[in-house]
C-alpha cells in the first residue's frame, strides 16, 4: 500500500489538530529547503529518520540497448536517501 500526498497531509493534519492547508504550507517549504540545499551540494540530515545527499556520477561508456552501438554518458548528479535507527527499526518491527 502507498499513500500519496493528499492521504499523507490529512492525516498529518489530524495528529497535529491543525488544517490541511497549513500542513501542505509546510510540506511545500520542506521540499522547497531539500531542493535547494541538495542542489548546493549540502547534506540534509535529520537524526534517527533519514539523510539527503547529492552524489556525483563519473562519466562513463554505455550501449544503445536497440543498435548495440557504444555510446558516451556525460558525468551528472543524482539523488541519494538513506533510512536511519528509528526509521529502520520501525520497518523491522511486525504489527
Amino acid at each position: 500500500m502507498a499513500k500519496n500526498r493528499s492521504e499523507l497531509v490529512a492525516e498529518v493534519a489530524a495528529k497535529a489538530e491543525t488544517s490541511q492547508t497549513a500542513v501542505n504550507g509546510v510540506l511545500d517549504a520542506l521540499f522547497s529547503v531539500f531542493e535547494s540545499s541538495v542542489a548546493a551540494g549540502e547534506k540534509i540530515t535529520i537524526p534517527g529518520w533519514l539523510s539527503i545527499e547529492r552524489t556525483d556520477r563519473a562519466a562513463r561508456t554505455g550501449r544503445n540497448p536497440q543498435t548495440g552501438e557504444t555510446i558516451q554518458i556525460a558525468a551528472g548528479h543524482s539523488v541519494k536517501l538513506s533510512a536511519g535507527s528509528k526509521l529502520k527499526a520501525a520497518v523491522s518491527t511486525k504489527k
